[in-house]
């Protein structure tokens, strides 16, 4: 009994894990998004004030601490899915979440790069090639990393309704914002929001259920 009550306490660590670390995820990447797109927003065509806004290297900055989160997210939710997972949609799941990752930090690469070289430089590098490098990080970003970011919902969703491990709802939300996400995003930057709030209310739910469902130990048992 005592073994078995150990088997279930470990257990629940891994969705509480998942929840902690989704709602870290959702509230870094929602800063970092609305941070560039305030600052980008601020500053008129052909300015060089946005290559000094505070923000911008402020934001920057907890990208890979975002990208880690979602890593770990990512872990444990395989492990919550168990042996039930189906090996087609995992491998979609696993390889989308890897390649947003991936996307997510080569665009903050090549941001963080530009910002370095303009308080360095100065003048020595003209303002329509850090312009174009920073057109090539917020493709990379919103066509390819948020693209990957809604096959990453479809393929939990589908999981989900198959395992049941999330509720319903979630899961057609998730569809929902993930077909938003691949045909809206060209329309406003904003709709990238949307993933994070998704993130945030699966972990959510996530963490209460954690709480709903956790053993009682009885002692001497």
């Amino acid at each position: 009994m005592e073994h078995d009550v150990v088997i279930m306490r470990n257990a629940l660590r891994t969705p509480r894990a998942a929840a902690i670390a989704g709602v870290i995820f959702a509230v870094l990447l929602t800063t970092i998004l609305v941070s560039l797109r305030l600052a980008a927003g601020s500053q008129l065509v052909g300015s060089r004030a946005w290559l000094t806004d505070p923000r911008i290297a402020w934001a920057l900055r907890l990208v890979p601490f975002a990208g880690i989160a979602f890593l770990w997210l990512i872990g444990v939710v395989r492990d919550r899915i168990g042996q039930s997972e189906d090996r087609f949609f995992a491998t979609v799941f696993l390889g989308s979440g890897l390649l947003f990752t991936a996307l997510l930090f080569v665009a903050s690469g090549i941001t963080e790069a530009i910002v370095t070289d303009a308080a360095t430089a100065q003048t020595k590098t003209s303002l329509e090639t850090w312009e174009l490098a920073l057109k090539i990080a917020s493709l990379i970003m919103n066509s390819y990393a948020m693209r990957m970011a809604a096959v990453f919902m479809v393929s939990t969703a589908t999981i989900g309704l198959r395992t049941r491990f999330i509720p319903r709802w979630l899961a057609i939300s998730a569809i929902t914002i993930a077909i938003v996400l691949l045909v809206g995003i060209e329309v406003t930057r904003w709709v990238a929001l949307l993933f994070p709030l998704w993130v945030l209310m699966f972990s959510l739910d996530t963490l209460v259920l954690s709480f709903k469902y956790q053993p009682v130990e009885v002692p001497g048992s």
